[in-house]
């Protein structure tokens, strides 16, 4: 499996910009450094759905139903914490009774 490359924002809305000037993927991402040309077709995707906010995200799993951190509430973000917590509970408890044995 590959490692993933994290593209730092300002990468990501020059490549918007090279397209909208007439630059195919594969030239924008020969230009910026970009391992794929697939990657530039992503993004140029999530600038048109409106879906921009996700160029500031990490690498890897995204927020559920598209929302960045900015669009969760207070109250969201509390309950995802509390779940979180819960689960390691869980796994904690788990790895207690299979010590204990």
């Amino acid at each position: 499996m590959g490692s993933r490359v994290h593209y730092p924002a300002e990468i990501k809305w020059e490549a918007i910009k090279m397209m909208e000037a007439g630059h195919s993927s594969r030239e924008i991402s020969e230009t910026l450094g970009i391992k794929n040309s697939s990657q530039v077709r992503i993004w140029i995707r999530w600038y048109r759905s409106g879906e921009t906010h996700r160029f500031d995200q990490p690498v890897g799993k995204q927020y559920s139903y598209s929302k960045g951190v900015e669009e969760l509430s207070e109250v969201e973000v509390l309950k995802l914490r509390i779940r979180q917590l819960e689960m390691q509970n869980e796994v904690l408890g788990k790895l207690k009774g299979i010590s204990g044995k």
